[in-house]
């Protein structure tokens, strides 16, 4: 295998065997969850385990009915008879050990069970399973082959515990459990999503010296592939298996192009592909799909479109799991019309779009801000009739959520159970996610101990949304804390845990430990995705490092960093956020030049800087684009615009569209409200202010420090110091602190009216104002007083 595929991964430190915490931070008490959650979680079933529905039973011929004896197969016939009464098993069964050999009995057992297994009878396997073991020739009739047969019904159940409970006490009973029931119960653990349990299974198999087979290593490398585990490893795992002289079959090579999908290593997917060829085998439908997935998951539609014609050359016809990756490539590339097109020509070739394909395009015009579209497509999917599942749900989880619609992400919930869907781990970490994103910390807690209710173990993608959510509440020690629970827990970071790492670690402009996490994936073979740079560009653009943002810009413009639609993207919100108008256009010049549809981030990045420099009709532009393209106008949007026009002579338009967005449905922000407070108190127009101040009352957000300095920093322009200083015990009285800009208004028109001595006799007399001003804050002032007054011409 091409030697730039086993690059290792540095791992910090391996966690004890055993934590001394627990794996979540401790939640509040049931009584501390707000009633908003409250209203989520009423009602809801707390299992963590969805029921599995088995499809009915049938009468259907087993598919070595000829290795049954005649006795045997009249058995089995009568037990997968539809009209069987399970209640006469006990009649029957004692029919079958009439016969002269315990060899031909033995293999009569297989078989009966195995055919009883294929017909959906699982628990009349079981019931002959367990009879046979209360009798004395057990030992000789339950071999290796039954045992795994019964482990993989159990698992194929869901009852893997039981599976595991089975097979611990026949190794009590004397009995020799071989490879062939240790790998079934990999592959049930595997299959219940017990990943961690199933690595155990073969740790243990090691330590007993049974030797694992092929189908062992390929069940465990799927295992690895599920749980992200880092390339370094994976690889390590197939040395191993070629060191107990194993060669890969095509069912290896599948599976780790497979593997590769959650690193998005494309590179290394398609080196795999050729290397099939070379070792002699030939690609099948699967391994076309599992390439076709690595590229959807690295967003790399043209390539995806490639292995398709292929695919098709090869005279493999494509599936709807083929065009489903597909379109989940032009989704993740930010190719949504193309995507469509795709699903159209699905149609056109009589492949039916399921529910993976338009949840797909769903989820992705939910990323794009495009709300009215998504819901078309969902209108779509139940016009058709296909029923949404728990993605489905999950996807219109985030696009309410996300837009602060949580009465309705509240409604979609309870839906959930009404459509006989049970949440899932993505349902709660999307809930952490939508919560987290909105710096609703008490809900993060909430939404964790309702979590923990259901029992739902959390995983790495927990641990992951669990550090982002942190972070997004500007809760930095308690993201970190996280990512240390997560390593005592014995989860393995992966690449997505860096990225949630670097994100958080860019929200504080932490670019130089941002720089840090970066060399040490570099070091350690883990690969940096776009994700990953653009975190990086983030944490210099907060930490006002241009010279460096600029630098990596310029890399990601040449091509020695691939361009991805992420990366073009974040350069128009960063050069937006530190106000470079010139690199701004660039960057979102580049994005439309590559086919790419800006989504409404960054065309709210284009809003807020045309209108912060007042430039009205390039803002009007973009305005029009956003109508055009489908976007829905989020708050951010309208927020630039009330914004830019407070700033003008048209002043008054603040308020028009703040009365547009209340007539639309939407809730204003503290933000919205200030804007307009801000255009009129600069324009001397203090009443209307007052009137809009007024407006501010529950369930409408409460005025903040921006909002009262804003009316002191007006009255103090004006020489209203009697008012300006009225306002700062108005504030202190409502419990909102003064900070730096509330003093600074005061004593800064003091010194420009040339006022010095009231200037400093204010500092003097604030703890009369403000009981809990610092000598420190007033030694402040009272220099910035000096250093203004130095300036103030004679």
């Amino acid at each position: 295998m091409a030697q730039k595929l086993s690059l290792p991964l540095i791992l910090p430190n391996p966690p004890p065997s055993t934590p001394t915490k627990p794996p979540f931070p401790t939640p509040p008490s049931s009584s501390s969850i707000t009633p908003l959650l409250q209203d989520l979680f009423l009602n809801q079933n707390h299992s963590s385990t969805p029921h599995l529905h088995l499809s009915p039973s049938t009468h259907r011929t087993p598919r070595s009915p000829h290795r049954l004896s005649p006795q045997a197969h009249r058995i089995l016939q009568t037990l997968i008879h539809p009209s069987f009464d399970s209640n006469r098993f006990h009649e029957i069964l004692p029919l079958l050990f009439d016969q002269p050999s315990s060899s031909s009995l033995s293999w009569d057992i297989l078989g009966i069970i195995k055919g009883l297994g294929f017909n959906n009878k699982f628990d009349l396997a079981l019931s002959l399973f367990d009879f046979i073991r209360t009798r004395n020739d057990r030992v000789s009739l339950l071999n290796g082959s039954v045992i795994a047969v019964i482990v993989s019904i159990l698992g194929k159940t869901g009852r893997v515990s039981r599976a595991a409970s089975l097979l611990h006490n026949l190794e009590a009973d004397g009995f020799e459990v071989d490879v062939y029931g240790y790998t079934s119960l990999i592959t049930a653990y595997a299959n219940n999503k017990k990943y961690r349990d199933a690595l155990k299974v073969f740790g243990k198999m090691k330590e007993v010296g049974c030797e694992p087979t092929l189908i062992t290593y390929n069940a465990i490398l799927n295992v690895y592939g599920k749980m992200g585990m880092p390339w370094a490893k994976i690889i390590a795992l197939v040395q191993d298996m070629k060191c107990h002289g194993l060669a890969p079959d095509l069912c290896t090579y599948n599976t780790l192009i497979s593997c590769c999908r959650a690193g998005s290593l494309y590179e290394e997917a398609l080196d795999l592909f050729e290397e099939i060829k070379v070792a002699g085998f030939r690609p099948d439908a699967v391994t076309y799909n599992a390439l076709l997935d690595v590229y959807g998951k690295s967003r790399r539609p043209k390539e995806a479109m490639e292995v398709l014609k292929q695919m098709e050359s090869n005279s493999f016809r494509p599936s709807v799991v083929t065009y489903n990756s597909l379109v989940s490539a032009y989704v993740r590339g930010g190719l949504l019309e193309d995507a469509l097109v795709l699903k159209r020509k699905m149609v056109d070739k009589g492949i039916k779009p399921d529910v993976y394909t338009y949840t797909t395009l769903l989820s992705g015009f939910v990323n794009a801000g495009k709300e009215e579209l998504a819901m078309e497509v969902f209108e779509e999917m139940r016009k058709v009739g296909c029923k949404p599942n728990i993605c489905t749900f999950n996807a219109l989880i985030k696009m309410y959520g996300d837009r602060g619609k949580f009465e309705e992400m509240v409604k979609v919930f309870k839906e959930i159970k009404v459509c006989k869907c049970s949440p899932d781990i993505v349902t709660w970490n999307t809930l952490l996610a939508v919560f987290g994103q909105n710096g609703m910390d008490s809900e993060v807690s909430g939404v964790f101990e309702e979590m923990k209710r259901s029992r739902f173990a959390p995983e790495r993608d927990t641990f992951n949304t669990l550090i982002s959510a942190y972070g997004r509440c500007g809760s930095f020690d308690q993201a970190m804390a996280a990512y240390k629970r997560m390593l005592e827990a014995g989860v393995s970071p992966d690449l997505s845990t860096y990225n949630a790492v670097l994100a958080t670690l860019a929200r504080g402009g932490l670019w130089e430990q941002s720089e840090k996490v970066l060399a040490e994936m570099k070091d350690g073979g883990c690969k940096p995705n776009e994700v990953t740079y653009s975190s990086l560009l983030h944490a210099y653009a907060n930490g006002r490092e241009v010279e460096r943002m600029n630098a990596l810009a310029e890399e990601i413009y040449s091509g020695t960093i691939k361009t991805h639609a992420v990366l073009l993207k974040t350069l128009v919100l960063v050069n937006s956020k530190v106000d470079l108008l010139v690199e701004t256009e660039r960057a979102f010049l580049e994005f439309r030049k590559r086919g790419i549809s800006p989504d409404v981030t960054t065309s709210n990045a284009m809003l807020s800087i045309y209108g912060r420099k007042k430039m009205v009709p390039k803002a009007n532009e973009i305005l029009n684009f956003m109508y055009e393209s489908g976007l829905t106008l989020s708050l951010t949007s309208y927020n630039s615009l009330m914004y830019m026009y407070s700033r003008t002579e048209n002043f008054h338009k603040s308020e028009q569209i703040f009365r547009e967005i209340l007539d639309k449905g939407i809730e204003p922000d503290v933000i919205s409200y200030n804007i307009v407070i801000y255009a009129y108190c600069r324009n001397d127009m203090m009443d209307e202010a007052k009137r809009i101040i007024e407006e501010m009352k529950v369930p409408a957000p409460v005025p903040d420090v921006v909002t009262y300095n804003t009316f002191i920093a007006a009255y103090a322009a004006d020489s209203m110091f009697v008012e300006a200083i009225d306002v700062i015990r108005y504030m202190i009285k409502q419990g909102c602190k003064p900070n730096h800009n509330t003093y600074n208004s005061i004593v800064d028109w003091y010194c420009k009216l040339k006022l010095r001595d009231e200037a400093c006799s204010f500092v003097q007399n604030l703890g009369d104002l403000d009981p809990q001003i610092s000598e420190d804050e007033k030694s402040r002032l009272l220099e910035r007083i000096a250093k203004k007054w130095s300036q103030v011409d004679p």
